[in-house]
């Protein structure tokens, strides 16, 4: 089939780059709006906290059945009725009147969300011509980065001035737009229907392995990890199921994750690139807002107009690169983009102090711009070099499922190392604060020049110690991420070009 050309060629990738933004930014969007729907709704913090999880583990679940899906029904028309369901989905969400009936309805929504991004990736590569592919995944790259932006953004702006069910409701013009305009484009270039059995075993394998994972992550924190017996639980299950997972689909004739893709060394060192990346990426995405508000006193408007300047230089950027990605090496565009979060992780860890600004945090974000403008590009061409046509949305699927749960990874296990070493810096700081130590004793006559009793006294100090402790560690995680992006500078090394048609 020929590849599109001209208005066509841009109005589908607009149509599909809306595809992608409205279910990244649907991820984040509700995080911020939790406590407003929480309290709407009548329940607690705690119990909110499935709005998120609801939505993650569906979508973790549907998003490696996209290339099966799609050999059975086809891309295209898995595309569109993804996107009508969604659509569906969010009305239902904004008109929900309990906390189970939202839940059902972000399950119904995660479901019905994970073909989305991998088949507007697919769709675009497919219908662009070869020579213009740097061009189409650097445009598709730009949604995935201003998306995560805009959601902490627009959900507390909705849930400060409307009703929060606006968070969801702005998903429906956005679709239906997306419907109009890939139907009209795609209609007659539906892609080839191949009618295989489905793999049960492996449906339910990828089910409870996927489910037990997501979950585990999402309550571990709340739950004390593995000091609960749930939490064990889980992760034997998980452990168990997706083992058993790997190698049924390693001897199934038509398995539902196509492994076989991992004979691709380039896809193998570029999913590995990505997903290592995620952990701290999108650790530090979590981090931030956090330490900002809990910390520095920010509120959620002001926590995300400080991760906003990281969207500038990538929109700047990302045409100029994908209309040169051909002419280079792709390689060396990830090692610039790799030692520019290395040097922006180590910026943070020298520079976030209790009497931090919202400059501190956002000349760092708009820095970070240039390594995110060089990632997502580059190593979405090296993965999908060499792969043929029929392979691509089961190749994107399966990287996206992997990008999603190095994510969960990455916001458990760096939430989890600021705690320990949180409580590992306050440890230190508590034994400065001594009846023998000089500063104590000058500290504590001038606070109590100031009218405070020695009760008030440590209760100040003690709140000063658990600030500080609290950017320590946070400056520890910068630069253990800083360092392990300058050694996955090594490992990009390892993939072998060519990555571009001529």
């Amino acid at each position: 089939m020929q590849p599109l050309e001209g208005k066509k060629l841009g109005w589908l990738t607009l149509a599909l780059s809306l595809a992608t933004f409205m279910q990244v930014l649907d991820g984040t969007i509700a995080n911020v709006a939790l406590p407003t729907i929480a309290g709407n709704l009548g329940a607690s913090s705690s119990q909110g906290t499935w709005v998120i999880t609801s939505f993650g583990v569906a979508n973790a679940i549907s998003i490696p059945l996209t290339g099966w899906l799609a050999k059975r029904i086809g891309e295209v028309k898995l595309f569109l009725w993804s996107t009508v369901l969604f659509i569906i989905a969010s009305w239902l969400c904004g008109l929900s009147n309990s906390l189970g009936m939202l839940i059902i309805c972000r399950i119904l929504q995660g479901l019905v969300a994970g073909p989305m991004m991998p088949l507007a990736q697919s769709l675009l590569l497919n219908n662009y011509p070869l020579a213009k592919r740097s061009m189409a995944l650097a445009l598709w790259s730009m949604t995935v980065i201003v998306a995560p932006i805009f959601g902490p953004i627009l959900g507390g702006y909705i849930s400060d001035n409307y009703h929060w069910g606006w968070i969801f409701f702005i998903n429906i013009p956005i679709g239906f737009l997306v419907v109009i305009l890939v139907f009209k484009i795609l209609k007659g270039r539906e892609t080839k229907i191949q009618i295989h059995p489905i793999d049960t075993i492996g449906l339910i394998l990828l089910v409870f392995g996927v489910g037990s994972l997501q979950l585990m992550l999402d309550q571990g924190r709340e739950l004390d990890w593995f000091n609960s017996t749930w939490i064990i639980s889980l992760s034997i299950f998980s452990i168990v199921s997706l083992c058993a997972l790997v190698i049924w689909e390693l001897t199934d004739k038509n398995p539902i994750v196509d492994l076989s893709l991992f004979k691709s060394r380039n896809f193998t060192i570029a999913t590995l690139c990505v997903c290592l990346a995620f952990v701290f990426y999108y650790g530090s995405m979590v981090l931030i807002p956090q330490l900002l508000q809990t910390v520095i006193g920010f509120n959620a408007t002001w926590a995300g107009l400080a991760a906003a300047p990281i969207g500038i230089i990538p929109i700047v950027l990302a045409p100029i690169i994908g209309k040169m990605g051909h002419r280079l090496d792709m390689r060396i565009l990830v090692t610039f983009s790799f030692l520019v979060y290395a040097s922006t992780f180590y910026w943070r860890a020298v520079t976030f102090g209790p009497e931090m600004t919202f400059g501190t945090t956002a000349w760092p974000q708009f820095f970070q711009g240039f390594a995110i403008a060089c990632f997502f590009m580059p190593l979405t061409t090296i993965m999908l070099a060499g792969l043929p046509a029929d392979k691509i949305a089961s190749a994107s699927s399966l990287s996206g499922f992997l990008r999603t749960i190095s994510g969960s990874i990455g916001a458990s296990v760096v939430a989890n190392m600021w705690s320990t070493h949180e409580a590992k810096h306050h440890t230190i700081l508590v034994e400065t604060i001594s009846p023998y130590n000089s500063l104590y004793q000058v500290m504590q006559e001038k606070l109590h020049s100031l009218g405070l009793s020695y009760e008030q006294v440590i209760f100040y100090l003690n709140q000063k110690v658990t600030q500080q402790s609290l950017i320590m560690a946070a400056n520890d995680i910068f630069i253990i991420a800083a360092l392990a992006f300058l050694a996955l500078i090594i490992l990009v090394w390892f993939a072998k070009p060519p990555f571009t048609g001529k």
